[in-house]
């Protein structure tokens, strides 16, 4: 793996972004509005909102990454520039690192921007640090971002991307335990949500919404999910394959 072509890879893909601003303002504008809503749904119960909001700021960052990350990938194939890419001399490697560190930054904006947005101008009550919860938001995009360069490989159009949310993204947000803790699950979802990386992204915003310093469940959390965005970042590149000899 060279970091000089991560790196040239990433501002390629920076570089392209440049000349969608549409997309940019969705990216990282979208997660905010929503933030903003929920506030004011939830006006005459700042309880809710502080029990909700802390979850949601790490699942609006994962949800947006993945779709952004799974079209924008996917155009590239379907464009031919990863068939080009890919008969340089560039490793795999080099080039999902460098999609993974483009659309990173990205997810650096946005969850700076929402957690910002949650902890001082929506009054999200926090009782650990926001530092935290901006930490816990970053990983979920990160994992988002993985997850969207993951399944764009098994996609042969953008229609087909966006299909695999429901199959990927919703059912971590019914078993996560925003809904319901989820110990108070039948055991056999339970049991499934106990493997799904966005119960431990919703369990570690909580660890942070209600101690003051750092447990060691949170850093359990973390780890859980950094961990994830690891490996299916490798399956992605395990997965990524010329199309043509």
């Amino acid at each position: 793996m060279s970091p000089a072509r991560t790196l040239a890879t990433a501002a390629r893909v920076l570089r392209q972004l440049r000349h969608d601003p549409r997309s940019i303002a969705l990216m990282l504008l979208v997660p905010c509005v929503m933030l903003f809503l929920l506030r004011y749904v939830f006006d005459g119960s700042p309880g809710t909102f502080d029990n909700i909001g802390a979850s949601l700021l790490g699942i609006f960052p994962l949800i947006t990454m993945f779709l952004v990350t799974s079209i924008a990938t996917l155009r590239e194939r379907t464009s031919g520039t990863l068939e080009r890419l890919l008969a340089m001399p560039l490793g795999k490697s080099d080039l999902i690192a460098g999609y993974a560190l483009a659309f990173g930054l990205l997810a650096v904006v946005q969850s700076t921007l929402a957690t910002g947005l949650a902890v001082w101008f929506l009054g999200l009550d926090v009782i650990g640090s926001p530092w935290l919860l901006l930490l816990v938001a970053l990983l979920d995009a990160l994992l988002g971002t993985a997850l969207g360069l993951f399944v764009s490989a098994f996609a042969a159009s953008e229609f087909q991307a966006v299909q695999f949310m429901p199959a990927v993204i919703f059912p971590q947000l019914l078993l996560c335990g925003l809904f319901t803790p989820r110990d108070h699950m039948a055991p056999a979802l339970e049991a499934i949500s106990d493997v799904l990386p966005m119960s431990y992204a919703v369990d570690g915003m909580n660890q942070v919404l209600r101690h003051p310093d750092i447990p060691g469940d949170f850093v359990r959390d973390a780890l859980v999910v950094a961990g994830c965005a690891l490996l299916v970042l490798g399956l992605g590149a395990a997965t990524l394959r010329r199309r043509t000899a």
